[in-house]
């Protein structure tokens, strides 16, 4: 096996382990994604060591998103019971903050390239991602991300993500593709608003980006849309109305739907005097507090959906969308090819035309170089013949060469943004190497084994939903239920330092 191959190995396997005990069922997508893998090998969608198993987290991922000050930190501080995060109303923290489980008695912070790689967490290779956006950032990884471990018994099995704000201009570009990327893998996005300025001014970088490019999504259900510190409104004489023009902010930018809470933090509450509105204010807050808590806690369950739907979704990918992408850029490196060896070959021709009249080679109609004065007896016609040959050949191998890059400024843009899996454009070289025949239909590796194979993945996400539901329903009404294993236990959470998928 090739020593990128016993990489890719070595790492689905350790996967495997964890999951052999967390959960059986995500056990059997990993074989699946071992085909996936082997057709986007063969196609070249993938190369070295990649995996589409190692571009998604594989453990619950919850963000927390939204303005400076909102109360993003403090809120996690209170989850996990352990002042961890600096909070503040001020910007106190400019990076990603990734908050997982450990063992240890004692907190640790690590820097961004403790994520950057580390194929078990959502940030793998991220600067790559980061440098593509932002030319020479990628190097400042540290100045993104950190990871910090905890204690809490809270974290266990899931992994948390405290961003910083939208509001100041540094490093938008990275931040946001950043932020993209985790919207992405999340299985909760939990959206913070400050309910001391939930006008839309000061909210509108948040409602731009948070809002407006979600509201399209397949996947609504996973954000919560959160107006924090509302016990900060107890002043005003209807409170209501402030929850209410939040929400018609949120419309306004096209969000009708989605689940609203308000809630503040009891440890850091402004005091409330009148007994009946402190009261009114703590039943809100607690039955939201209560709802927000269980959907966290509940992340297992959708993690477990989100990765069934991944491999689905790669899969679909690479034949309703790579495939023809790539086959549509071979149609047109065809034509290009064929046009600039008609015109290439045909000036080459029509100059050895001219030079043989100026030379005085045609007598009359017959074409009479002094070198075919004994025929093809003598060894010069052949060498000659062979020579223009090697010529043509040559002149077709650059045309070659030359019309497929001239056609990757216009794959990368098509490529910019649509959330393919893989590289197309490798695809796309690797199906016009030079033994490679122009009129080909398909390119290099999708064959009749291909398509077995990702139909086999197909069929099997669908037996593996199937699987998964048979845990939470019983639409037969029997009193036996189907399911046989119980739900995944969260013992197997990543450990910092311990192991590497």
């Amino acid at each position: 096996m090739h020593p990128a191959g016993q990489v890719i190995e070595a790492r689905l396997q350790h996967l495997e382990t964890h999951l052999e005990q967390e959960n059986p069922i995500l056990l059997s997508t990993v074989q699946s994604f071992r085909q996936l893998d082997e057709v986007a090998f063969r196609l070249g969608l993938l190369e070295g060591d990649n995996s589409f198993a190692m571009q998604i987290p594989w453990w619950p991922l919850i963000s927390v998103l939204g303005t400076f000050s909102a109360g993003k930190s403090t809120f996690i501080n209170h989850y996990i019971d352990t002042t961890l995060q600096r909070s503040g109303n001020q910007a106190v923290d400019d990076r990603f903050t990734v908050i997982c489980y450990s063992k240890e008695a004692t907190a640790h912070a690590l820097p961004g390239v403790a994520l950057d790689s580390d194929p078990r967490f959502p940030f793998y290779q991220m600067s790559d991602e980061i440098e593509k956006v932002a030319k020479g950032e990628g190097d400042r990884i540290d100045a993104y991300l950190q990871l910090k471990t905890c204690p809490s018994e809270k974290l266990r099995g899931k992994i948390l993500i405290d961003s910083p704000g939208f509001d100041a201009d540094a490093q938008r570009t990275s931040t946001l593709r950043i932020t993209d990327h985790i919207i992405d893998l999340s299985d909760l996005v939990l959206v913070f608003f400050d309910a001391r300025h939930p006008e839309p001014g000061a909210m509108q970088d948040t409602l731009s980006h948070l809002i407006e490019r979600t509201i399209h999504r397949n996947d609504t259900g996973k954000f919560l849309y959160i107006l924090n510190q509302i016990d900060t409104t107890a002043r005003e004489n209807n409170p209501e109305d402030v929850i209410a023009a939040w929400q018609r902010a949120l419309g306004e930018r096209g969000l009708t739907a989605g689940r609203f809470y308000a809630i503040y933090n009891p440890d850091a509450a402004v005091p409330i005097e009148d007994e009946a509105l402190r009261n009114r204010y703590e039943m809100k807050r607690d039955v939201d507090l209560k709802e927000i808590h269980s959907r966290m806690e509940e992340v297992e369950i959708e993690r477990a959906y989100r990765i069934v739907g991944a491999l689905e979704k790669t899969a679909r990918d690479i034949e309703e969308r790579s495939v023809p992408l790539v086959t549509a850029a071979l149609e047109r490196w065809k034509k290009r090819v064929l046009a600039g060896d008609a015109l290439l070959m045909g000036g080459l021709l029509l100059a050895l035309l001219i030079f043989s009249f100026n030379a005085g080679y045609w007598q009359g109609f017959m074409f009479a170089p002094p070198w075919l004065e004994d025929g093809f007896n003598s060894p010069l016609p052949w060498m000659v013949t062979a020579l223009v040959l090697i010529v043509l050949v040559a002149i077709h191998f650059v045309v070659r060469k030359i019309a497929a890059r001239s056609l990757l400024k216009g794959l990368r843009r098509q490529l910019a943004g649509s959330g393919i899996k893989g590289n197309p454009i490798n695809a796309f070289l690797r199906s016009t190497r030079p033994w490679r025949s122009i009129f080909s239909k398909h390119p290099a590796g999708w064959g009749g084994r291909s398509r077995k194979q990702l139909r086999e993945v197909l069929q099997a996400t669908d037996t593996y939903i199937q699987t998964l539901n048979d845990q939470f329903t019983n639409p037969s009404g029997s009193e036996k239920l189907l399911a046989a294993e119980p739900a995944a236990s969260t013992e197997s959470a990543p450990r910092v330092a311990e192991e590497s998928v």
